[in-house]
C-alpha cells in the first residue's frame, strides 16, 4: 500500500554499505581510496557521499566503515547502479571483500 505525501515531502534514495573491520587496513584503505571511491563517484546523479570510520554502535554489530550514498529519488539510484560505473563500482566490490565483509542496504528517506 501506497501512502500519500504532502507535497513538500522530500524522497531521497540512499546505499548504504558498511564494511568489516579488514585483515589488512592498509591495503583495504589503499584500494577504497585510490580506486574504488573515484569509480564510485563517477555514478550519474550522485549526489553526495560521506563516510564514517569505526562509527559507534548502539545495538548489534559494529563496523569498520560506513559509506553513504545518496541520490534524488530510487529511480535515480536504479539508473545509477545500471550504468556503465555502477557496473564498474561492483565489479570491484571483490577487491574489497578480499579484506573485509560487507553489508549493504538501500533506503528511501523522506524528509516530513
Amino acid at each position: 500500500m501506497t501512502t500519500a505525501r504532502p507535497d513538500d515531502v522530500v524522497t531521497k534514495a540512499r546505499l548504504i554499505i558498511m564494511w568489516s573491520t579488514p585483515s589488512d587496513v592498509e591495503a583495504f584503505e589503499r584500494h577504497y581510496r585510490d580506486v574504488h571511491i573515484p569509480v564510485a563517484k563517477r555514478m550519474p546523479g550522485l549526489r553526495r557521499y560521506t563516510l564514517s570510520h569505526a562509527p559507534t554502535s548502539v545495538h548489534g554489530e559494529s563496523y569498520y566503515l560506513v559509506a553513504q550514498l545518496d541520490w534524488e529519488d530510487r529511480a535515480a539510484l536504479d539508473a545509477a547502479l545500471e550504468s556503465d560505473a555502477g557496473r564498474a563500482t561492483g565489479r570491484d566490490v571483490p577487491n574489497l571483500t578480499r579484506y573485509a565483509e560487507i553489508h549493504s542496504m538501500i533506503v528511501e528517506l523522506s524528509d516530513i
